[in-house]
Parts: structure tokens; sequence; C-alpha cells
């Protein structure tokens, strides 16, 4: 039961408010011909044929008028001249004239279809031209006003028709002018929603800029201070320590960069900061080389050089991250295992892989996801993916597979069996 409900909720959800207008203005303009034909044969005397043809013309105009308000008012306007000049006096005598009932309603459903899709304009043409009608049937016609009961009603007739059809257009025009405002205000709603997301966006950004600039920019500027002074606070130590601390300032000041162009990204409200320069795959190298400083062995192999340069700038960036933060996750995950980093770029993609082996002690903390989070994200970003798994040696292996050309899109290619283009290794 509770599923029948949900679809059924569903379906009535999915029912476009202008086609069910739709709908039922075609069944009223149905049933108003299904009665307009047989009565002004049977009551008013017109000949069959011509019946059906103005009945069609006069009921065809609420229809036209949606796409064409020109033609459906001159069609409605040739039906209601045309009609009360055809009828037969002996029959007509004792039925409303010059409008029928069935042609009065089709007369104020006209109006108010013109003037809810089209505006007043087109609504007090169609009044007007209605008007002249039902003033020019007497004139063409007067034995059908010979008496003074049959002009009386004639009169009445017109001066209900013409009421009916005026009340019409100001209902038609009210409508429409509300939902045209209920429409404005609803544009205005969403471009508030929006213009207060978009506020509430820039100011946690903003936030999290101060807290990094405020902490952690902070501590980094200490350590490079510390580093970069230590060989002169402390003279001490030797030329393999000064080295050491000199490795740490650098690495702080890189670290600094980064952070300035994380910031400058951060309280850039357009968010098209200027993310240049980045590194690319070309400085692969030399970030192994900067965790070989630390005492870790590092073998890298790069294959197909030549196709990874012309990777696109986000799949540069990519690599480079991706590489940096595996190699980080290895060397606290799993101190003192050796670690093997392969790039092979083809024709169509890049493929990265980063394995340690089994650490010789365990580390003394776990992390909490985020660098894998990160990386995985980075890669579906660009239509790529990356798997992150244990060894069955108790090692550790990230592989990547990202398109040459980040369309978000990159067909899934199968991984390489050799090497192409241009090779070389770091062992």
């Amino acid at each position: 039961m509770a599923l029948r409900r949900k679809t059924t909720t569903t379906s009535r959800s999915r029912i476009n408010p202008r086609t069910a207008a739709l709908v039922v203005l075609c069944g009223v303009i149905l049933a108003l011909y299904a009665n307009l034909v047989p009565i002004h044969s049977a009551l008013y005397g017109t000949p069959v044929p011509l019946s059906f043809l103005l009945a069609a013309a006069l009921c065809a105009a609420p229809l036209l008028a949606i796409s064409y308000p020109r033609w459906a008012t001159l069609l409605l306007g040739a039906a209601v001249f045309t009609m009360p000049l055809i009828v037969d006096r002996e029959h007509a005598s004792h039925a409303p004239w010059p409008w029928s009932v069935p042609a009065l309603l089709v007369f104020v459903v006209f109006v108010g279809v013109i003037t809810f899709l089209h505006g007043v304009r087109f609504g007090s043409l169609a009044l007007v031209v209605g008007v002249i009608a039902s003033l020019t049937a007497p004139l063409l016609r007067p034995d059908m006003v010979a008496s003074s009961a049959a002009a009386g009603a004639a009169t009445a007739d017109t001066i209900v028709t013409v009421s009916i059809a005026a009340a019409m257009l100001l209902i038609a025009a009210l409508v429409a002018g509300r939902l045209r405002v209920a429409e404005e205000l609803t544009r205005e709603k969403e471009h508030s929603a929006l213009e207060q997301s978009r506020r509430a966006l820039v100011e946690e950004r903003t936030r999290i800029a101060r807290e990094l600039h405020d902490v952690v920019a902070h501590s980094m500027s200490v350590i490079q201070v510390q580093a970069s002074t230590a060989r002169y606070r402390l003279p001490e130590i030797g030329d393999i320590a000064a080295a050491e601390f000199d490795d740490i300032a650098a690495t702080a000041r890189g670290s600094l960069t980064e952070m300035r162009r994380l910031l400058g990204v951060l309280r850039t409200e357009d968010q098209s900061a200027e993310l240049t320069p980045q590194q690319g795959i070309d400085d692969v190298p030399a970030l192994v080389d900067s965790i070989r400083r630390a005492g870790v062995e590092v073998g890298l192999m790069i294959e197909g050089g030549d196709a990874a340069s012309a990777a696109t700038p986000g799949v540069q960036i990519a690599t480079f991250r991706i590489i940096q933060e595996a190699l980080s996750n290895a060397v606290r995950h799993a101190p003192g295992a050796p670690i093997a980093v392969r790039l092979h770029a083809d024709a169509e993609r890049i493929q990265i892989r980063v394995h340690n082996a089994a650490p010789p002690r365990s580390p003394e903390s776990h992390g909490s996801g985020y660098g894998l989070r990160g990386m995985r994200e980075r890669a579906e970003l660009l239509g790529g993916s990356l798997s992150a798994r244990a060894d069955s040696d108790g090692g550790w292996t990230v592989e990547a597979s990202l398109p040459l050309a980040s369309d978000g899109a990159a067909r899934t290619s199968a991984p390489p069996t050799g090497a192409s283009g241009t090779d070389k290794e770091n062992p």
C-alpha cells in the first residue's frame, strides 16, 4: 500500500500544469463543439454542412490562439459574423439571437485564453470583434428584429454576451498578472537563496583561510626560521646535521609557498585565482630526491616522458599530488620500508603505481584516511580512478589511472604492458 501511494504521488508530481490546462481546454472545446452543431442545425435551421464548418472554425479559434493570436482572432471574427446571418427566421424565432448559448461560451473561452496568454490588448481586440459582430447582425438581418420583442431579446442577448466576455477578460488579466508576480517572486527568492549560499561559502572560505594563516602558516614560519638559523645558533652541530636543517628549512619554505597559494584561492570570491606555477610531472624526480634525503630508499621509473609532458595542467598537478601523498603515507605508515614509484604514460592515459614493502617496524600512529580520499577525489574529478590496497606480504600499493586530457569523461583503458616514448629510470 505504501509503495502504491508513493508511486501515485510521484506520477502526480510529474504532470505539467500547462499540459493539464491544455487537456482541460481541449475537453471543453470538444464538448462545446458537440453541442454547437446540433443546436444550430435544429434550432436555427442552419444547413448541417455549414453547421459543421462554422462550428469547427469557431471552436478551433481558442486552440489556435495559443500560438497564433492574430489568425485566431480573424477566424473567430469570420465565424461569429457569419453564423447569425445564415439562420432561418422561423426556426430561430424562439432561440437566443445573434448569440446561441454554445457560441457565447466559445467566445467567452476565447477571450479568456487569448487574454491570459497574450495580454489585455489581444483580449480587448477579441471583445471588440464580438461587439461588432453583435451590432452588425441586426443591420444585415432586419427581419430578425422586426418586432419589439425580438429586438429586445437580441439586445439582451448581446448585452449578456459582451458582459460575460468583459468579465472573463478582467478575470484572465488579473490571474495572468498574479501568476507573473508569483514567478517574479520565485525568481527573486531563488536569486536571494543563491546569493546567501555564495555569501556563506565566502565566509566559510575566509574563516578557513584565517585559521590556516594564524595557526598553520605561523607554525611553518617558526619551523623555517628555526631550521634556517640552527647552524648559527648551534655551532657544535656537524655538517651533516646542518645539511638536514637546511633541507628542513627548504621544505618549510616550499610549504609556506603552497600555503600562500592556498590562502589566495580561499580568499578569492570568484574562485578564479591564479594557480600557476604548480608542480607537474617534471617535478616528480625532485620530489623523490627530497624523500631520499630524509633517509628513505625510493626507486623511481618514468616511462613515456614525452607523452606525459603533453598532459593538461590539471592532470599534471593531480599526478604530482597523488605521488606526493602516496609517498608521504608510505613514509609515515611504513617507516624504513623501501618504496617504488612507477609512472607510465601513453597516448591516452597516465598510470601511477606507488608500492612500499612491509615496514620493519610498526608505525606509531594510523592515519585518518583523508589523504586517500583526497587522492581518489582528484582522480575521479579528472575522469580517472584510484585504488589503494594492502598486499599479501604486508606492503601497500596505490595505483591511479588518469586520462591524458582531463575532459571529465575519459575512456577507461587497460594498463599498458610495455613502455612507450622516451624512457628514463632513477634507481
